[in-house]
């Protein structure tokens, strides 16, 4: 039998010692703005809710609504496994640049819908564009971003899904202002504004490189060393010295299914528990308060649906502010420390003041303030649950596995939340919407316990000593 090739490389060393520079601000930029045009597509829908369900929209009912989220949640799913499987085979930058594609053409038609049926169909696309997303770019961003600062730079791009929630607020406002467009054309507007940036994202991805990691494992070593040759010759500082640490590599063209499903289920499966248990439940505690919320202010506080979009810009400000101030300490205190801190106090917040509004103690103002103090925390823990299973996993799986994971908490966490909480709203009463709130706050809690047992302290880390690669064989 034929010896397998050998490649001896130091490319991680190289882009884990890089000073911060300009390519890694096109790095969070490019791709950062994937959670972007989530929180954007999420905000829309809950900002529109009213509006939707007016004459001057499709009618839809409050469990429609609910509905049409589950919808995006089920499409991001399958989006995910399709999209993710193909990020580990075809590359990170051809992946990257397709699921924005699926994206801009889903989310344009979503604003040309004329029923539920049709509404939900176009959402479950946009969804499974989104979805991809998140293989892709999650593993990209891992994989070129230092070690030292990978933590904080993670979980700040994951939060910037609020920035695009506060577009979308604002752009509800606006659209849906009868004096700026009719009241049957406005909703519809927004949907096309998500298309023009997703025009824009496009054109900013052409000047992305590939992942040297990724080409490293896949036997392009000479592209990956001149990629990050291309990378240190524009950066202030960044000539190798020549003793750093190198990694040997049997390349392979294609990891199969079974490895994957190896890795997962036999070599970490510790790890996978603990990834579960992080996505599933910061996915239903988001999805199942975060589409509906819009429908308990129109509800239980009369706001008009014109103006629901001012009520989701301190929540989106809470969301954001998270992982801004919070992200360096993952890197710092350590991310069990952090992330065992971060879901433990949002349950917490969150059965209190879900007990609080079920007994009526919460004004308007009150309920905004508790939102986003909640979700303070609550954004930094699930922009970590991202960074745990990126990080946690061998290179040549993690874009499956980011999406196998993805798939399965979301499946589990985010289809049914909104569902749930669509139909726990439409009984009427607040007492009823408690359960609700006492599940999702619970679920934080346990996963709080969880990752105090079993989390990985990944901090500052290379990805390679976190998890080596499968391809990984000892050198002299």
């Amino acid at each position: 039998m034929e010896a397998r090739q050998i490649i001896v490389t130091d490319v991680p060393a190289r882009l884990d010692r890089l000073p911060w520079s300009r390519f890694h601000w096109l790095v969070v930029t490019a791709l950062g703005i994937t959670w972007i045009l989530d929180g954007l597509e999420v905000t829309v829908v809950g900002a529109l809710s009213g509006a939707l369900a007016s004459r001057h929209g499709l009618g839809l009912t409050p469990s429609q609504i609910g509905l049409t989220g589950s919808a995006y949640i089920a499409g991001a799913v399958i989006g995910a496994l399709v999209f993710g499987r193909m990020t580990d085979t075809l590359g990170r930058k051809r992946l990257f640049s397709l699921t924005v594609a699926v994206y801009l053409v889903a989310t344009l038609l979503t604003g040309l819908s004329w029923n539920f049926a049709s509404f939900a169909f176009f959402r479950a696309i946009t969804g499974a564009g989104i979805g991809g997303e998140y293989a892709a770019v999650n593993s990209a961003v891992q994989e070129l971003i230092p070690a030292r600062r990978r933590g904080q730079t993670d979980l700040i791009i994951n939060g910037s899904f609020w920035v695009g929630a506060a577009l979308g607020a604002v752009g509800s406002i606006i659209v849906l202002d009868p004096r700026v467009l009719p009241p049957a054309i406005g909703w519809r507007f927004a949907f096309i504004g998500g298309a023009v940036l997703g025009l824009v994202v496009l054109y900013v991805r052409r000047f992305l490189p590939e992942s040297p990691r990724w080409l490293m494992t896949h036997g392009r070593v000479a592209e990956a060393e001149a990629i990050v040759a291309r990378i240190e010759a524009r950066t202030p500082g960044g000539a190798p010295p020549k003793d750093l640490r190198k990694i040997g590599l049997t390349p392979r063209a294609n990891t199969g299914l079974l490895a994957v499903v190896r890795t997962v289920l036999t070599t970490y499966p510790r790890r996978t528990a603990l990834g579960v248990t992080l996505m599933a439940t910061q996915a239903f505690c988001y999805n199942a308060i975060f589409f509906t919320y819009a429908t308990i202010l129109t509800t239980f506080y009369k706001v008009p649906p014109n103006d629901v979009g001012w009520f989701l810009l301190p929540f989106a400000a809470g969301n954001f502010l998270g992982p801004l101030v919070l992200g360096r300490l993952f890197d710092s205190i350590g991310r069990r420390q952090m992330i065992t801190a971060t879901y433990g106090l949002s349950g917490v917040l969150l059965i209190g003041v879900g007990w609080m509004f079920a007994r009526g103690m919460l004004d308007l103002t009150a309920l905004t303030v508790s939102w986003s103090v909640i979700f303070f925390f609550a954004s930094a823990a699930a922009s970590a649950a991202y960074l745990t299973v990126g990080e946690s996993f061998p290179l040549e799986t993690r874009a499956m596995v980011i999406a196998l994971f993805y798939a399965f908490g979301t499946g589990l966490g985010g289809v049914a939340g909104p569902a749930l909480f669509g139909a726990l709203i439409e009984g009427g009463t607040r007492a009823g919407i408690f359960p609700g709130y006492l599940l999702g706050g619970g679920l934080m809690l346990l996963a709080a316990v969880v990752e105090l047992w079993l989390g990985v302290s990944a901090e500052r880390l290379s990805l390679e000593e976190v998890a080596p690669p499968l391809s990984h064989v000892p050198i002299p």
